[in-house]
């Protein structure tokens, strides 16, 4: 097939920006991200800009992306069969697409295959089911992960939890010891590649040489870690390769609804995809199926071609900025977030509180205020100074309760009052989470509110719902008009 210029157009011209030529600075990556400037209504009638220190939830999208997308939708059509001129682009975008966002992990085209999905979670569960694992197996995964890393593997094998420091950090002694305990049946170490709530960073090199020494293979969920750090899974002949790595689009500054499993293509070449249907398949007789070849096999129905070009302009934005120069930004703010919240009286901030340490972690720093609900607390940073944080257990509950260092019978109580469908009184933290555009001057925004919170200066008459356990200001009735709609 011929190659196609796709003609260039500015759709956005309020909005177009000039890539930066010259080294990193805040302003330039602001420039590149969508919405950075919204101004959002507060409780006393103001307007400002939003603050956005909830990105390990999901992060904002880059101008990159939605650019892309904007010159990609004219031509976008059905792949792969179909012959028409604008399929034909749509599956050259797709498959392109899969081979940049394999580049970006480091993946080797002729050795792992890259399996597109809706996210994250939705890869873990294909992991799980698809690698050939039985109830005798072992699967090794920290009390640190996400539940979309535990929950999965105890579908189909044994889960054993490896143990984690006082501060939550990964006990590594305690990893040689589960498999020396579990010698011969562990088929597999999942572990995240940092923490969505303390952002530890996990030696997922070192961790695969291990698992590969105890004849196991290791899958690094990256959903955190691939916004910020480089990540490469190395040639299979690499003591220290991955063998297979989760991320999702949502996180990476592409919110179009597309994850990606990356693996061994012998793994995936083989079995009954975990959904079956159209385009998993080469031939289906009355008495008969064979099924399609990887990745085609475990990407079932019409794929979201739409995310996959999104998430593969993330991945081309982010290394053109530089993953490093990334890191160094995020670290230095880190380190400023934790100088000014540890001199504010009442703060308690958990995990690694020292900003000499800060490029060894993420910029998750997960704190309460002595006091105050970590629900309340939420509430009061959103209706009256506008930052957006998140609160409650992050989807990792027994790491929570580790952190908080509560014991069990306590947490016995609080689960029992959860499933009669009271959270009001629910343990948890407040987490910010930073992204490649946050500033100091957010910091000092969010610092100065927690001092006035701290000296009991709220605005608010906040009511507890108490089966969510949120708050809301009773006086509090923003106009939406100005804002989306459909």
């Amino acid at each position: 097939m011929h190659t196609v210029a796709i003609p260039t157009k500015d759709p956005m011209t309020s909005q177009k920006r000039q890539k930066p030529a010259h080294a990193f600075s805040i302003e330039d990556i602001r420039q590149r991200v969508v919405g950075v400037d919204v101004k959002v209504p507060l409780l006393n009638g103001a307007r400002r800009p939003y603050v956005n220190f909830d990105n390990a939830a999901t992060a904002p999208v880059l101008w990159d992306v939605m650019e892309t997308i904007d010159l990609f939708m004219p031509w976008y059509s059905s792949i792969h069969r179909g012959k028409g001129f604008k399929s034909e682009i749509s599956s050259q975008a797709y498959d392109q697409a899969r081979a940049i966002v394999g580049q970006f992990f480091g993946a080797d085209p002729a050795d792992q295959v890259v399996i597109f999905g809706k996210n994250s979670t939705e890869a873990l569960n294909k992991a799980a089911r698809r690698i050939g694992l039985t109830r005798d197996d072992v699967v090794l995964v920290s009390l640190m992960e996400h539940h979309s890393n535990d929950l999965p593997w105890r579908e189909q094998a044994q889960t054993v939890h490896i143990g984690l420091a006082p501060d939550g950090s990964l006990d590594m002694a305690d990893v040689q010891r589960k498999f020396a305990e579990h010698a011969g049946r562990v088929r597999l170490l999942a572990i995240s590649g940092a923490s969505n709530v303390t952002g530890f960073i996990n030696p997922i090199h070192e961790l695969a040489e291990l698992a590969h020494a105890n004849r196991a293979r290791i899958l690094v969920d990256a959903a955190q870690l691939a916004p910020h750090r480089a990540i490469d899974m190395r040639p299979a002949a690499d003591p220290g390769h991955l063998d297979f790595l989760v991320a999702s689009g949502h996180k990476m500054y592409a919110p179009f609804g597309a994850g990606v499993l990356i693996g061994p293509r012998a793994v995936f070449a083989h079995g009954t995809p975990d959904y079956t249907g159209g385009g998993t398949v080469e031939i289906v007789t009355e008495d008969d199926v064979y099924w399609a070849g990887p990745p085609d096999r475990d990407e079932a129905g019409s794929p979201n071609v739409v995310g996959a070009v999104a998430m593969a302009a993330a991945c081309k934005a982010l290394t053109e900025i530089g993953m490093d120069r990334l890191a160094e930004h995020e670290a230095r703010l880190t380190a400023y977030a934790l100088r000014e919240l540890s001199q504010i009286e009442g703060v308690e901030i958990y995990g690694d509180a020292d900003p000499a340490r800060a490029a060894e972690r993420l910029g998750v720093i997960p704190f309460n205020l002595r006091g105050v609900s970590h629900y309340l607390l939420a509430a009061i940073l959103g209706a009256e100074y506008g930052i957006g944080v998140r609160n409650g257990c992050f989807c990792a509950h027994p790491y929570v309760l580790h952190l908080l260092d509560i014991p069990d019978p306590v947490a016995w109580s609080w689960r029992k009052q959860v499933v009669a469908g009271f959270r009001a009184h629910l343990p948890g933290l407040v987490r910010l989470s930073f992204g490649c555009y946050n500033t100091e001057e957010e910091v000092d925004w969010l610092a100065a509110a927690l001092r006035k919170i701290a000296r009991g200066e709220i605005m608010g008459n906040y009511v507890q719902d108490p089966a969510s356990g949120a708050f809301h200001e009773t006086a509090f009735h923003p106009d939406w008009s100005g804002c989306f709609k459909i």
